[in-house]
């Protein structure tokens, strides 16, 4: 009996008495008997104290606050609550041991019990805590510690429903921080990559994106910028989205990118894409720059997936890449050109492809406006897609944009060639022009500003040729086009606002033209290309469909190869040009209409006056300026400023033409020394080896009659140059000049011997 007295006695005691253990008494002495008179400071300093002292009590420590503070939670006692919490905050900060691992456990249990309840202010509470944990850094790294149920529930804290506007917005931002708190205290913690697995990111980023979305209460312009970023969860969602992306390694990059395209597709906002464009613009500029291409082959993907979606959805994607490639464009875009565009070019095919290829819907007339809605809704893709191409090929560096220019060519439909073959069956002829189109225009967009050194650079053999064959094309577009591409290449010093229009020019001078001496490079490149442009520009003025633009492409295309490419023999070759296009609207064989014979004659006109200047002949120029006075007084419709003027008619009186004689006064003494050169046969090997003897020096010195022979000789090319058709001059010159490499390749080779 006695001794179960005694008993009784030390149990009761031992309760509330100097039995109990020091460190729970000094944890007792913490708390008021009020709540309301907050945490015993002094009090609160001997723990902190005995903690730092003893850090293996910690656990206990950790363990005792953590069943007082369940407790009162129980309880409903919420001032006891915050004095708990308060304590650990302060604990957390002073302890920094390998003993602490066993504290935080406690500390995570209790703010998990915390952010379980229901009361905003406990959420909060225990939100805050968290935060002011996630910026201790720890001595060592944690093996076993995860964070997955704070993810859970700090995303489910920012998707808050709460009926009071303020009391949901106080959980928003807390969830929100709490998200920002795991982020930092696991991105650097090599043990913890697990927070990029996709089970996480699925949780993180839609959380972040749904706070973003909803930004209503950011355009007040009275609130103060940090205000906003403390309070407001669109923008603090925003910081904490930033954030993530500018910790994402190399690896993690796409898992992070993922959810985003996710969370776009299920909130349908790709149609309209106003909060699309804005987020992916918020990716690229927070992201590492290496990492760009990450970002444009998952929204291509994407696009692939999407490929039988409306297409508002799809028109919203292209201009999300849009966004995506023209800031990527500015650094570094790796290995993914080629396959951006390839891309582009497939769904543009598939786009003309849903416009145009079911030809018994288009002729129903029951569906005849439906048809038309989706064809207008198909061009807004498609004109997404080619300012996305022209743009992003745009901003390329020049060796780049080349072989983009090659690639883009490659996958222009061209009839007659074998290389560029295209299945027709579902769009016809008329899904043919369209990509054919739409494909010049992008190269139009892609040449924009593009300045190549040298033109064996900008039009390689296997780009001019394809280039050439559609500028016989018998549409008049596609023709205007070409000649705008072609204007983008040659075009090096920005002449071309000058020249734009065709129209007699007064002063050529006051242009204020820019120009170089034409390279070597670009001798040779005329030398062997040079007759194949005026084959095309010549066969371009024929074409009966042409309109006023096909007329002022060809002047600025014959005025910019002047400027940047004419030596003597391109000049030459230009002048016979112009003749030969005169003289072809005088035969008119092929009863060309009225129209067409005067606008090459006007042509003709407006390009000489702008050839005569810039050589600066004065017997050329007269001639040039008395046949241009004569047309003004007797036969304006043969001048540019007046050829839609009706009642026009052809002439061959002779002061309103242009006459091959007075061109004489330039180049017929040069054409004559070309042809000689040409004419004359090199000695081969074997004469180059004959033995000089007194019979050879004889014959030599013997010059009688060769004179004569040498005039008649003359008289005769004259006359074939003045004469014969321009296609067979060209023919002949350019048979001649293969002639003439060959044989100076035979003499430099004998040289070098």
């Amino acid at each position: 009996m006695r001794f179960q007295f005694f008993l009784s006695l030390w149990r009761v005691c031992g309760c509330c008495g100097p039995l109990r253990p020091r460190y729970k008494r000094l944890v007792d002495n913490i708390f008021p008997e009020d709540p309301k008179d907050g945490l015993v400071k002094s009090d609160m300093e001997k723990l902190t104290f005995y903690a730092v002292s003893a850090p293996e009590k910690l656990d206990r420590i950790g363990a005792y606050l953590a069943e007082r503070l369940s407790r009162d939670v129980v309880r409903h006692r919420y001032g006891y609550v915050v004095i708990a919490m308060e304590a650990l905050d302060q604990l957390l900060m002073a302890c920094h041991s390998q003993s602490i691992k066993p504290f935080v456990e406690s500390f995570l249990h209790m703010v998990a019990k915390l952010l379980e309840s229901r009361e905003p202010d406990l959420q909060v509470l225990g939100t805050n805590s968290f935060v002011k944990f996630a910026n201790i850094e720890e001595d060592t790294p944690s093996y076993h510690r995860r964070y997955d149920f704070f993810v859970s529930q700090f995303s489910a804290m920012c998707h808050s429903t709460h009926e009071d506007p303020e009391t949901r917005s106080r959980i928003r931002v807390a969830g929100i921080k709490g998200l920002q708190g795991v982020v930092r205290k696991t991105v650097n913690d090599e043990l913890q990559a697990i927070i990029w697995e996709p089970q996480h990111m699925d949780k993180l980023i839609p959380s972040m994106l749904f706070n973003m979305q909803d930004n209503e209460d950011s355009e007040s312009p009275l609130q103060n910028i940090a205000t906003i970023c403390e309070e407001n969860p669109a923008s603090l969602a925003e910081s904490c989205f930033r954030e993530l992306l500018g910790r994402a390694a190399y690896g993690n990059m796409n898992n992070a990118v993922h959810p985003v395209l996710v969370h776009l597709d299920n909130h349908r906002l790709w149609d309209p894409n106003d909060f699309a464009v804005p987020c992916f613009r918020i990716i690229m500029y927070s992201i590492q720059a290496q990492h760009s291409h990450h970002v444009i082959q998952q929204v291509l993907s994407h696009l692939d997936t999407h490929s039988k979606n409306t297409p508002r959805v799809r028109a919203g994607i292209v201009q999300v890449l849009l966004e995506t490639v023209a800031i990527a464009a500015k650094g570094s875009i790796g290995p993914t050109v080629l396959e951006v565009f390839n891309t582009l070019l497939k769904h543009l095919r598939m786009s003309v492809d849903f416009e145009l290829g079911d030809g018994s819907r288009r002729n129903s007339a029951s569906s005849h406006s439906s048809t038309r809605t989706k064809e207008s809704e198909e061009r807004i893709v498609q004109n997404a897609i080619i300012q996305t191409i022209g743009f992003f090929g745009g901003n390329l560096p020049d060796y780049q944009r080349a072989e983009v220019m090659m690639f883009i060519m490659g996958k222009v439909p061209v009839y007659g060639t074998p290389c560029h073959t295209l299945d027709t069956v579902k769009i016809g002829h008329q899904g043919t022009k369209r990509i054919q189109t739409m494909l010049l225009s992008s190269l139009i967009m892609v040449t924009s500003e593009f300045k190549c050194k040298t033109m064996c650079a900008g039009l390689p053999v296997a780009f001019l040729e394809p280039l050439c064959s559609i500028s016989l094309m018998e549409d008049s577009e596609l023709r205007q086009l070409v000649l705008e591409i072609l204007h983008n290449i040659i075009d090096r010093h920005d002449n071309r606002a000058k020249l734009r229009g065709i129209r007699i020019i007064p002063n050529v001078a006051a242009l204020k033209i820019k120009r170089e001496k034409i390279s070597k490079q670009d001798v040779v490149f005329m030398k062997k290309h040079g007759q194949q442009l005026y084959r095309h520009i010549y066969l371009g003025c024929k074409e009966e469909d042409n309109v006023q633009k096909n007329f002022e492409l060809l002047f600025t295309a014959l005025a910019l190869i002047t400027i940047e490419l004419a030596n003597e023999e391109v000049m030459i070759d230009l002048m016979r040009l112009s003749i030969a296009l005169q003289e072809m609207a005088l035969a008119n064989e092929e009863n060309m209409p009225m129209f067409i014979r005067c606008g090459i004659m006007a042509l003709v006109a407006a390009y000489l006056n702008f050839l005569s200047q810039m050589i600066a002949n004065p017997p050329f120029c007269q001639h040039v300026s008395k046949v241009i006075e004569m047309r003004n007084l007797d036969a304006p419709y043969l001048l540019p400023e007046h050829i839609f003027r009706e009642n026009s008619k052809s002439t061959s009186k002779g002061d309103i033409l242009f006459n091959r004689n007075h061109f004489n006064l330039y180049f017929v003494d040069t054409i004559s020394l070309q042809v000689d050169i040409l004419s004359n046969s090199l000695p081969d090997q074997s004469q180059l080896a004959e033995e000089i003897t007194f019979e050879t020096l004889k014959k030599a010195i013997d010059t009688t009659g060769l004179e004569e022979q040498e005039r008649e000789r003359r008289r005769q090319v004259m006359e074939k140059f003045q004469k014969a058709p321009f296609e067979e001059i060209a023919a002949h010159c350019e048979s001649k000049a293969n002639m003439l490499h060959d044989r100076l390749a035979q003499i430099f080779e004998l040289t070098i011997r």
